[in-house]
């Protein structure tokens, strides 16, 4: 009875958590699923291996990477987190407008760059499975709190996951639930901000 108990306990914090968009240690995130290697950018994304060692190989984030080696995130994305990243692809680098990559790359805007790219950054390790739950038990809506201090929105509609900032844009998630061993990665098609 009394692992019933702890299950039980486990799932009412994880519930709780996700609905305060507070970070859940990964020993309580029961739904997680570290067995299935995941295709992004034609590399391989090993549960094995943590986010920046998957990151690096997929050559549809070649400039979130660039990113995150210039705001010095590096050591922090490839600690032991846990953390659930919604990753940029460059195609939404690109649609950003004239210029915005180039500046937020240099050494002097790097205050402003590190706080985009942990805008993207939720702690704890947040699947799919978790976003549902949390959604249902929002009314439609989750609020996610990110690294950066701000929140994210997210909600499902017609193409799927939507995440939505605090601007009012709208990501979608297009690949989900690509497992890490310091968390989870969802490839999003938009860049989020602050």
């Amino acid at each position: 009875m009394q692992s019933c108990n702890q299950m039980k306990t486990i799932g009412a914090m994880l519930t709780l958590a996700l609905a305060l968009g507070t970070a859940v240690p990964a020993a309580t995130a029961g739904s997680m699923s570290t067995d299935n290697t995941v295709e992004v950018g034609g590399a391989a994304m090993y549960p094995s291996k943590n986010i920046i060692a998957n990151a690096v190989n997929s050559k549809d984030h070649t400039t979130l990477v660039a990113a995150v080696k210039a705001g010095g995130l590096v050591d922090t994305l490839s600690g032991t987190g846990p953390f659930t990243v919604f990753a940029p692809t460059n195609e939404a680098f690109a649609a950003l407008p004239p210029g915005t990559v180039q500046t937020l790359l240099k050494p002097e805007n790097k205050a402003t760059l590190v706080k985009v790219l942990t805008y993207h950054v939720v702690p704890g390790r947040i699947t799919a499975h978790d976003l549902a739950m949390a959604v249902d038990q929002g009314g439609g809506k989750a609020s996610l709190k990110t690294v950066e201090g701000d929140s994210l929105i997210v909600s499902k509609d017609g193409k799927g996951w939507a995440i939505t900032d605090d601007k009012g844009d709208v990501a979608h998630v297009t690949i989900g639930d690509v497992m890490q061993s310091n968390g989870v990665i969802h490839v999003v098609d938009t860049v989020l901000m602050p």
